[in-house]
């Protein structure tokens, strides 16, 4: 297995995806590499399993390591470029579709795909403030119907057009030390408010794997029949958020999934990025949490459109997350290789805990990730060194004290 990353599900009893793949079982854990040009790149990689036992059966996704994105516009369509299963979801699902919260860092993206995989006899509504007319103009040029809308005021709240079918993307993060009422404000008001307008849908609200407590850096990280701990009033809000949406779907059936997110990446911004950038711009690279998620944000994306099949009542939680964690240090060094960089920078040391995500329920049921690390490594590798466009939103995984 690649020296960057180990396991992340647990065992099962019964074969899933990821075991057919002969993905590594948990308590595996990859020495962090001492020379970042012992790590391969662009093959196929024999995976090590917990006995230390070699298998030289490649990932099927092999197939797409060689892959490149290099402009916006090449970024933009493998984003927005739906599976069979997605549409095979949306058939069973018919009805309008409206995606709340369009315009964030994950909104557009979504939008787009739902539009490609969708029939052109249904609407797509995108919800937004859009505040930026660039991201109002995407979501319409997909073929969405764009709504200004505050989703804080429960007038315009109610004037939203009813449909069978809703994404939750809005929330508030970044800021939330300087302004914890606004933070509080994005994370309940709104879900009370829209959450109440659509009880009789079907739900699909994205939350974050922040509402989990930080554990010991060597595990799997937490399941979904973890009890939750978050850490700071962003963590908190979350969690509010979540128990907003458990209260409809229990008072008023709201079939509902709750996706835990553990970070997407879509090349420019997420963990992998933020290893990435520094190492790019010769600056040191924190390392005091010395383990990361990381998922495409296409496949976090293919996630939730397929969890339409899993709403339920009382509301079903979903870790969504690559199946491996990620060593922060050993990526850091094969960026600097692949720059390459004479020097790559740390600060700090490893701490003993991280903020983990166990995926296990989620590719189970819905199958391993399209994109495997070592492409998604590469795209954001060659989208740094060729200068791609960076959202400039940090992830902050480096933070443990919960203050974003």
């Amino acid at each position: 297995m690649d020296t960057c990353i180990r396991d992340a599900t647990t065992a099962v009893d019964t074969p899933t995806p990821l075991q057919e793949l002969s993905i590594t079982f948990p308590g595996h854990r990859t020495t962090p590499v001492a020379d970042a040009e012992t790590v391969p790149m662009g093959n196929c990689h024999p995976i090590v399993n917990r006995t230390g036992s070699r298998h030289s059966q490649p990932s099927p996704r092999c197939s797409v390591r060689n892959s490149t994105l290099k402009t916006l516009a090449e970024l933009n369509e493998r984003l927005t470029r739906p599976t069979q299963a997605e549409i095979d979801t949306l058939a069973r699902n018919p009805g309008d579709i409206v995606v709340l919260g369009a315009s964030g860092k994950m909104g557009p993206s979504l939008v787009g795909r739902l539009c490609r995989a969708a029939t052109h006899q249904r609407k797509i509504y995108a919800v937004a403030r859009f505040t930026s007319k660039a991201s109002f103009d995407e979501v319409r040029d997909y073929g969405a119907h764009p709504i200004i809308c505050d989703l804080h005021n429960p007038n315009e709240v109610a004037s939203l057009p009813q449909s069978p079918n809703v994404f939750y993307l809005a929330g508030r993060k970044f800021g939330s030390t300087g302004r914890p009422d606004l933070t509080w404000a994005a994370n309940t008001i709104v879900p009370a408010l829209t959450g109440w307008h659509y009880r009789n849908s079907k739900i699909v609200a994205f939350s974050s794997g922040n509402v989990y407590p930080f554990v010991d850096a060597n595990s799997s990280g937490c399941s979904e029949k973890d009890p939750v701990g978050p850490v700071g009033e962003y963590a908190q809000s979350a969690l509010a958020r979540e128990r907003i949406f458990e209260y409809w779907s229990r008072e008023y059936q709201t079939r509902t999934v709750i996706i835990r997110l553990n970070y997407a990446v879509d090349l420019r911004y997420g963990t992998l990025v933020d290893i990435a950038r520094r190492v790019w711009a010769s600056q040191p690279v924190p390392i005091s949490v010395g383990y990361v998620n990381a998922i495409w944000q296409g496949d976090a994306n293919r996630y939730a459109i397929e969890s339409l099949d899993l709403c339920d009542s009382p509301a079903r939680m979903l870790n969504v997350t690559g199946p491996h964690i990620v060593d922060v240090e050993a990526t850091a060094r094969w960026f600097g290789t692949r720059f390459p960089k004479d020097l790559v920078e740390l600060e700090g040391a490893p701490g003993p805990v991280a903020l983990l995500n166990d995926p296990t329920e989620c590719i189970s049921r819905l199958g391993p990730p399209e994109v495997h690390f070592e492409t998604l490594r590469e795209w954001v590798a060659q989208w740094i060194e060729n200068d791609g466009e960076l959202l400039q939103k940090p992830t902050g995984f480096e933070v443990t004290d919960g203050k974003f």
